[in-house]
């Protein structure tokens, strides 16, 4: 029983503030990648532990090794292969604008961007006082440079940022496959020391929903990932297969997969096959778009055991809140609280 006239107690409890507190502020410019570093290993654990450890004999050095290997070619080397075709696109960019800066543009712009609807009479009148006027080509050149700039140095800062992250989650990862044992052991003493049977159910609870998010992340990125790349390969679009890879990266954010299906169909119009464009813009709208809207609260749901509205609300908030880490603790805090909410609300069994 706490005693506020016992010192010595309270110098106890004031310690074990101050020490929480200094362990909170050391690992908190690396929570993200700590925590996301446990939803990995708690969504591949039983598969490590019931099947590739058993098979090495029980050694956990090795174990963990060959597991963050395979992580490393799953993640990291991907996206630095996507890191580099975005590269060289950018580089191919700026080969194409370069001779109308150096040389000066035609007085006509190209057919099919004149021929756009609702706003091709705006574009070639604004083409026609550019490319007549070698001043305001300069002017306009000078008012675009900085910004262009900025944008591809904060997109470099994204980039390098994301695969440090990804290398220090690889770190942790490494340590929680290693002593996956003891820390999965600590957790569950500590659960029913904190709570008895009731923290044993959250720390259930908990490991269901991460695995159902985790389920319906992955699985919505690989149908659309696959879809996508069907679509491209029937339009004709080139790197057909890179494509598809990007689209499956960026089919975490909600903007991501229309970035990758609007860019191919207004490839395929430039190419005067406005046919394909179309076709392109409804497959995306329709078949590509819509398993991201329909398929992963679906996925998520069934996996988590939790309804659809709690997994909605929970990614939407935690996004806004935590950041991309929010994915994850948006729908267990829900799923907690609601579990919370159920045990204490339910009536009594008469005796």
């Amino acid at each position: 029983m706490f005693n506020s006239d016992n010192p010595k107690q309270l110098a106890q409890i004031a310690l074990v503030v101050l020490l929480i507190v200094g362990c909170l502020a050391v690992l908190w410019p690396m929570i993200g990648a700590v925590l996301f570093a446990f939803v990995v290993w708690i969504c591949t654990w039983p598969a490590y532990s019931e099947r590739l450890l058993p098979r090495l004999g029980g050694r956990d050095t090795l174990g963990a090794t060959l597991m963050t290997l395979l992580l490393v070619l799953i993640m990291l080397l991907p996206t630095v292969f996507l890191a580099g075709s975005l590269a060289h696109g950018v580089d191919k960019l700026i080969a194409l604008v370069k001779p109308y800066v150096e040389q000066g543009m035609p007085l006509d712009p190209p057919a099919w961007l004149s021929g756009l609807p609702f706003f091709g009479g705006e574009i070639q009148a604004f083409w026609h006082n550019i490319a007549s006027n070698r001043d305001e080509l300069n002017a306009l050149v000078k008012q675009l440079g900085g910004p262009a700039r900025q944008f591809a140095l904060a997109l470099g800062g994204i980039a390098a940022n994301g695969l440090l992250q990804l290398a220090l989650v690889l770190f942790v990862v490494f340590f929680l496959y290693r002593d996956g044992a003891k820390v999965s052991n600590a957790l569950k003493v500590g659960a029913h020391k904190l709570g008895g049977e009731l923290g044993e159910e959250m720390l259930e609870k908990t490991r269901g929903t991460v695995i159902g998010v985790m389920l319906g992340i992955v699985g919505t990125a690989a149908a659309q990932g696959a879809v996508a790349t069907i679509g491209f390969l029937i339009a004709g679009v080139p790197a057909a297969m890179l494509l598809g890879f990007a689209t499956f990266f960026l089919s975490m954010i909600p903007v991501g997969p229309p970035l990758i299906w609007g860019g191919a169909a207004a490839w395929l119009y430039a190419q005067d096959q406005t046919g394909w464009a179309i076709f392109m813009v409804l497959y995306g709208l329709f078949v590509i778009s819509s398993i991201d809207n329909f398929v992963k609260p679906v996925l998520i749901a069934r996996g988590a055991g939790i309804s659809i509205l709690l997994i909605g609300l929970g990614v939407l908030g935690g996004v806004l809140v935590f950041g991309f880490i929010g994915i994850f603790l948006g729908p267990v805090l829900l799923a907690l609280g609601h579990m919370l909410f159920g045990r204490w609300t339910r009536e009594e069994d008469p005796a």
